[in-house]
C-alpha cells in the first residue's frame, strides 16, 4: 500500500495525499487581475512667438526649466526676423495661425491688438499683479487698469566706453554732458574716434542718440507726461537744448558717419578705434562675444551741469496670450511661472542685458549687465520718449524724431528746425496736446 501510495503521488501529484476514494481534489486558486493601465497626461505644446533671433539657444535653456516643471507642457521657441515680426504676427492674427503666446512691443502696438480682440485679458492671472509694480504693468494695460500682457523684458541705455583708453589717457568718468564734451575732445586730440554712433541706420539716430540723451533734457519722466498733458509744446527749450546737445554731439561722431551702418559702429568700437558707444543694455551679449582685447565697460549718459540725473530704462517687450488659442490653460499655466522671482532670475541670468522687471531684486551673475543695472541706482528713469501715446493711431512721433535727429547731426536742419518739425508734425497728425499746448 506505501509503495503504491508513492506511486501515485508521482504519477498524480504531491498535493494529493493517498486518502481514501472519494477525497475531493482541492479547488484551484484564483489567479490576481492585471494591474490597470496607468494613463499619462497628454503633453500641451504650446507655441511662443518672438523677435528674438539671436536668444534662441538662452530662451530654450529656459523653456526647459518650465518642462522640469511642467511635464506635461512643452513650449516650442519660434523667432521671427525682427524687422518683419509685427507684420507676420498680424498676419497670423488675421489668418488664425499665430502661436498660442507671443512677445508684445510696449504701449501702442500691443493696445492695438488687444483692442482688436486678439489678447485675452488677464486681469485674473495669479502672480501678476503681486509681482509687477503698476508702472511696470502699464505698457501692457489698458486706461482704466486691463493687464494684457505679462512685463518681461526691460533694457537700458547707456555709453559703453573703452576703460584702458580713459585710464592710459588718464580720463575720469564725466559728471555732466560739458564735461561729456570735454572727454571727446581730449579722446579726438589723442587720435581716437570719441563716439562710433552713425546715421547711416537712422533708427540708430533715433533710438541710440535722441532717446539715449531725452531725460536728462527734459526733466525725466514727469517732463515728457507734461508734454503728453499739453503742458509743454515739443518745441520748447528743453527739446531744443536737447536738439543742442545732438548737435555738439555731431562733431564726436566717425568721419563719413552718414555711410556706416550700425554694425560697422559696433566695430568701430570693438576695434578699439572709437572710445565710445552711445547704445545699450542689448549689446552686452554681443561684446562678450567678440571679446575685444581691451577692458570695457558701460556709464550713464550725464545731465546738464546742475539738473537731476535720468536714465533710459525701457520697458520693452511683454508677453501675451492669444485669444484664440485652443490651450487657454496651458498656455496661462506658463504666464504664471513669468510672474516668479525664479523665471526673472533665470531671465537675467541667461540673457545678460535683459532685465526683468519683478519687485523682487534680483541677482545677475553678469559682471557689465550688474554694472548697467546699478546705473539706475540715484537717477530716475523713464521709457524710450516716443513709446507712450506719440505712436498711437496715425501719429508719427517716431519717424519725426528719426528724421530730426537725423538732420541736426548731418547739418540739414538746425535744433530749433527739428523741435518746430516734431511740434508741428504731432499737431498736424492730430495730436491735441501738441495743438492745445501753451508755448
Amino acid at each position: 500500500m506505501v509503495k503504491q501510495c508513492l506511486w501515485i503521488g508521482l504519477v498524480v501529484t504531491l498535493l494529493v495525499g493517498c486518502g481514501t476514494a472519494g477525497t475531493p481534489t482541492p479547488t484551484p486558486t484564483a489567479l490576481p487581475s492585471p494591474t490597470a493601465t496607468v494613463v499619462q497626461p497628454k503633453t500641451v505644446v504650446l507655441t511662443m512667438g518672438s523677435w528674438r533671433t539671436d536668444d534662441v539657444e538662452q530662451m530654450n535653456r529656459i523653456l526647459a526649466r518650465f518642462h522640469e516643471l511642467h511635464p506635461d507642457i512643452l513650449v516650442n521657441y519660434q523667432a521671427t526676423q525682427p524687422q518683419d515680426y509685427d507684420r507676420v504676427l498680424q498676419a497670423q492674427l488675421e489668418n488664425g495661425t499665430a502661436p498660442d503666446i507671443f512677445y508684445l512691443r510696449s504701449y501702442s502696438v500691443s493696445r492695438r491688438l488687444y483692442e482688436a480682440g486678439y489678447l485675452a485679458p488677464l486681469a485674473e492671472l495669479p502672480g501678476l499683479k503681486e509681482n509687477f509694480a503698476p508702472e511696470m504693468l502699464a505698457p501692457w494695460s489698458t486706461d482704466d487698469g486691463t493687464p494684457y500682457g505679462v512685463p518681461f523684458i526691460a533694457t537700458s541705455h547707456g555709453i559703453y566706453y573703452n576703460a584702458d583708453v580713459f585710464k592710459t589717457l588718464g580720463l575720469s568718468l564725466p559728471q555732466t554732458w560739458p564735461e561729456l564734451l570735454e572727454t571727446a575732445q581730449v579722446l579726438q586730440t589723442n587720435g581716437y574716434i570719441p563716439f562710433a554712433n552713425a546715421s547711416g541706420d537712422s533708427w540708430t539716430m533715433a533710438e541710440l542718440v535722441f532717446m539715449n540723451l531725452a531725460p536728462n533734457f527734459v526733466g525725466g519722466r514727469e517732463g515728457r507726461q507734461a508734454y503728453l498733458r499739453g503742458e509743454r509744446c515739443f518745441n520748447d527749450e528743453h527739446i531744443v537744448a536737447l536738439y543742442q546737445a545732438i548737435q555738439a554731439l555731431a562733431a564726436y561722431l566717425p568721419p563719413n558717419q552718414d555711410a556706416l551702418t550700425y554694425y560697422d559702429s559696433l566695430q568701430l568700437f570693438l576695434q578699439g578705434k572709437a572710445a565710445m558707444w552711445l547704445g545699450g543694455s542689448w549689446d552686452i551679449p554681443y561684446f562678450e562675444q567678440q571679446n575685444p582685447p581691451f577692458a570695457w565697460s558701460v556709464m550713464a549718459v550725464p545731465p546738464p551741469a546742475g539738473q537731476p540725473a535720468y536714465i533710459t530704462f525701457h520697458l520693452d517687450a511683454g508677453m501675451g496670450l492669444n485669444a484664440a488659442s485652443p490651450n487657454q490653460a496651458a498656455a496661462r499655466v506658463f504666464l504664471t511661472w513669468m510672474t516668479t522671482p525664479e523665471f526673472g532670475a533665470l531671465l537675467g541670468n541667461e540673457l545678460p542685458g535683459f532685465f526683468p522687471m519683478h519687485t523682487t531684486p534680483i541677482t545677475l551673475d553678469d559682471t557689465v549687465a550688474n554694472t548697467f543695472l546699478a546705473l539706475n541706482q540715484g537717477r530716475g528713469t523713464d521709457v524710450r520718449f516716443v513709446w507712450e501715446k506719440l505712436r498711437d493711431g496715425n501719429l508719427k512721433g517716431y519717424e519725426l524724431v528719426e528724421t530730426g535727429t537725423v538732420g541736426v547731426v548731418n547739418g540739414t536742419l538746425t535744433p530749433q528746425q527739428a523741435a518746430d518739425k516734431l511740434q508741428n508734425g504731432l499737431a498736424q497728425d492730430g495730436f491735441e496736446p501738441a495743438q492745445n499746448c501753451k508755448p
